[in-house]
């Protein structure tokens, strides 16, 4: 275990800051600073701009990626090492035997298979860039374990060191969701009580499906045990001092369905500039480490500037000197929960076929901090990992997955698509891309396109809407990739959008479709709104586009308005009726809705969601509550108009009555951003410790909530702060590039030394861009510092 002294003291952190202003240059290196490294093939220069994005100018494209894994390490080196040693499963061997458990869990989704066979799948220049990646991450874990003053202060309070990294892990770990499996349970666990109908009133399927019980499934035997592994909840740093909550199911199913992001394309014809323009900001989560980082990579042969994921090579969103890309989530079911019938003679056997097969059995020695090594079994049948094992019951579950199959690592495709220098060309990077993707381009030549990429699970049978019986009649039989996934090329009315609403074609295969998991449409259709009624769209016009706050569901809402109410209700009713259904941070009538909407919500499932069944449906699509209010039906009773009446005025007012508890007895000064706060802190910061070096900022609030494109989606009763949402934003001018924007909350750097640790924070909140710098005049002219990367003699300590 960890000395606890360390944290409850908090002497690490105190000596850390004491001396911040002396190190603060060492953090990013100063000015015309040369560093040696092992790695490189040839000497590279690394630019830092006023913005803290790196430019990185290299001889080679390895190079090139190998100083994006040096400057992402340089910038956020303990959020990708305490990532890759969760996804490894090697936190116990720094924190202590209570994360064995969770690095077991880890092992159970490494791929299985021959890592070299996946290698070889992949070109060998793009393994190289990943390879060289990888040597840039241990470089500047080098140079830190050199000089310890260059260490994130987290090491120190922590009394850890950096893991370093090989090309194998970036094969092995897959990074298992498993939230469809969830919706999987739920639905059984209903059809169980005979409720199934209620999984309408949570996740109403999209498109429109008939919900059925998979032929030999005992819906009854369903239970939440049959998740086993895939609900191992939150790292347990309060075993060190009071850690983190525990993991919030109903906070983690409404980040599930607000996630998403917003894409669109502009043709030439109707562009303002006469050049096309891409729009992009994916919504992830926010509050802890930002989950991008932008960099530019340069070398013959590569000229690519965006935002990545740290830990993965190349750039997710940005644009090449070519064309310009972006992405929302598509959705391609890419799980199966299949249950197991066990021998009754021996456990480690389980029904399929015609016969019975015995497990795959594997036991792993997980290195434990301070104590003997911790040993786990780990059990696997033809479909994948078994993330429950139950000999009493004679039951299993295992899970099957696309990333657990070969080729479903996801580690090389952005790589192949920052190679690539046309839409044709995309199409083989598109090979190596198994996540959901709705991909948007546009390039120089004024084209701008669309296409969805991921690999969808054949099955033999089934719509993979319910766990299904794993004796073989709904095995996996092999997957499909983008070329059986929609597309379109120039569309003819100049414009393309996605928001993660239902897009497939109208004459859409029903046998093909990917899955049923759509979110509703209002992002989307408020996208359509705006960009169908402007001939000519600006850049300006996107920015102010990706800020805009009109709320859909809140316009349907007023409309439903009674005519009539209480004393009580009166007032929240004539605040409704002036506002224009803006989420804006200033207004009133924003947060009065916003409490409003989630009383009606609780009152609405209250009434139509039996007491038995309140722990799987636990949230009311948006939908369905504004369905239900315009058209109220049986589910309400024998009287269902009277009883919606009675519920909506009883909101009303109740609404009105926390809106003065919360806000004040004025409502004049109501104001939504005084609830919705942007909360930044550091993922651990319940230790003392952390929290002492690393400064909570929740200074601002925001406008916008989950349905409004500006999106910022709310965290579950009683908090009102922003959950997630929009962190990254980029416009793009297509061909003059250095006109294009981007922001990246809360800023480039985790480090509070550094002066771009949270310097993107409050342009953010405003709702203001900051210019995506490219050319090399325009990057010259404004470079705050140059650091040039050489190959270093001799053996590197990564070996």
């Amino acid at each position: 275990m960890l000395d606890r002294r360390s944290f409850l003291l908090g002497s690490a952190a105190a000596v850390a800051l004491s001396s911040a202003d002396g190190v603060a240059a060492a953090v990013r290196p100063t000015a015309g600073q040369t560093v040696s490294v092992h790695g490189l093939s040839a000497p590279i220069e690394i630019i830092d701009d006023p913005h803290g994005v790196p430019h990185i100018r290299a001889r080679s494209i390895p190079d090139a990626f190998f100083g994006q894994g040096y400057v992402v390490a340089r910038d956020r080196l303990f959020q990708i090492d305490l990532a890759h040693r969760r996804e490894l499963g090697r936190l116990a061997e720094a924190f202590g035997a209570d994360f064995a458990p969770h690095d077991a869990t880890a092992r159970l989704f490494h791929f299985r298979g021959d890592l070299e066979a996946e290698l070889a799948r992949v070109p060998r220049n793009i393994v190289a860039c990943a390879r060289a990646y990888v040597a840039g991450i241990n470089a500047r874990i080098d140079e830190v374990l050199a000089d310890p003053a260059l260490l994130p202060l987290e090491y120190a309070i922590l009394k850890v060191q950096p893991l370093r990294w090989t090309l194998d892990d970036l094969v092995l770990a897959r990074g298992i969701q498993g939230g469809s499996v969830e919706d999987e349970v739920r639905r059984a666990r209903l059809a169980g009580m005979g409720l199934l109908e209620l999984d309408a009133v949570i996740a109403p399927l999209r498109p429109a499906w008939p919900l059925r019980v998979p032929e030999g499934l005992d819906a009854a035997a369903v239970s939440d045990a049959d998740l086993g592994a895939l609900r191992g909840g939150s790292l347990p740093f309060g075993s060190i001092v009071p850690g983190p909550e525990p993991a919030n199911p109903a906070e983690n199913a409404s980040v599930r369905a607000s996630a998403g992001s917003n894409a669109w394309t502009i043709a030439p014809s109707r562009s303002a500039t006469g050049r096309p323009i891409l729009a992009n900001d994916p919504h992830l989560g926010i509050g802890g480490f930002g989950p991008r980082h932008v960099a530019h990579l340069t070398a013959p042969g590569l000229d690519v500037i965006g935002a990545g994921s740290p830990g993965l090579p190349g750039i997710m969103q940005g644009h090449t000197d070519r064309f310009a890309f972006g992405r929302t989530n598509f959705h391609i079911d890419q799980e199966d929960l299949f249950v197991l019938e066990l021998d009754p003679a021996d456990p480690e056997r389980y029904r399929h076929g015609e016969g019975w097969k015995t497990f795959d059995r594997t036991e792993v020695s997980i290195p434990v901090q301070g104590a003997p090594a911790n040993h786990a079994v780990l059990r696997f049948s033809i479909h994948g990992p078994v993330v429950s094992h139950d000999p009493a019951k004679r039951r299993a579950t295992a899970l099957a997955a696309i990333e657990l199959q070969p080729g479903g690592s996801g580690a090389f495709a952005m790589i192949a698509i920052n190679l690539a220098r046309d839409w044709q060309s995309l199409k083989d990077a598109f090979r190596f891309h198994p996540s959901p993707t709705n991909f948007h381009y546009a390039d120089v030549d004024g084209n701008h396109g669309w296409q969805v990429i991921g690999f969808v699970p054949v099955r033999r049978r089934g719509d993979g809407l319910m766990p299904v019986p794993g004796d073989g009649r709904y095995d996996w039989t092999g997957m499909r990739d983008f070329r059986a996934l929609p597309s379109e090329y120039n569309p003819a009315k100049g414009w393309f959008a996605s928001a993660n609403q239902n897009n497939l074609p109208a004459n859409w295969p029903r046998d093909r479709i990917p899955a049923f998991s759509f979110r509703d449409p209002y992002r989307y259709d408020r996208i359509v709104d705006v960009l169908s009624a402007q001939p000519k769209h600006s850049l300006a016009d996107s920015i102010k586009l990706q800020h805009d706050t009109l709320s859909t569901p809140a316009r349907q809402l007023i409309a439903l308005l009674p005519s009539r109410a209480s004393a009580a209700a009166a007032p929240a009713i004539a605040m409704l009726r002036g506002w224009d259904g803006r989420i804006d941070a200033d207004s009133g009538a924003a947060a009065l809705f916003e409490i409003l909407w989630r009383d009606l919500g609780d009152r609405m499932l209250a009434r139509i969601v039996p007491d038995r069944a309140r722990d799987l449906v636990d949230e009311i699509a948006p939908s369905v509550l504004l369905g239900l209010l315009e058209k109220p039906d049986a589910r309400l009773g024998a009287d269902p108009d009277a009883v919606r009446d009675a519920l909506f005025d009883d909101a009303l007012a109740a609404a009105w009555r926390q809106a003065e508890t919360e806000l004040g007895a004025d409502p004049a000064s109501w104001r939504w951003a005084r609830l919705h706060k942007v909360r930044i802190a550091h993922p651990l910061s319940r230790l003392p410790a952390i929290a002492a070096a690393f400064p909570t900022i929740e200074s601002e609030g925001s406008g916008g909530d989950s349905f409004t494109v500006m999106a910022r989606w709310l965290r579950s009763a009683p908090s009102w702060a922003v959950s997630g949402g929009a962190s990254y934003l980029q416009v793009i001018d297509v061909g003059e590039w250095d006109n294009s924007q981007m922001i990246n909350l809360p800023g480039q750097s985790n480090d509070p030394r550094s002066a771009h640790y949270r310097d993107h924070y409050t342009p953010w909140v405003r709702g203001e861009m900051k210019p995506m710098l490219f050319s090399r005049t325009a990057v010259d002219a404004q470079a705050q510092a140059r650091t040039l990367l050489r190959p270093a003699r001799g053996k590197s300590r990564s070996g």
